[in-house]
């Protein structure tokens, strides 16, 4: 159905995004829905692979 090749398109979008910024697509996708619901507009941001990747990094050197 087109709703569902909608869906589709949207879901190859955000995990080849991840893919070109060399995060893990599994893993950021995990971590993404994990977080999302609890975590303030202000912030969402944060869960855009770029940044997802640079805050791991972060966490990692501390």
């Amino acid at each position: 159905s087109q709703r569902g090749a909608d869906r589709a398109a949207v879901m190859l979008t955000l995990l080849t995004t991840a893919l070109l910024n060399d995060v893990d697509p599994q893993a950021w996708l995990a971590d993404v829905l994990a977080r999302i619901a609890d975590l303030p507009a202000s912030r969402l941001h944060e869960l855009l692979p770029w940044e997802w990747k640079r805050l791991r990094a972060v966490e990692k050197n501390l």
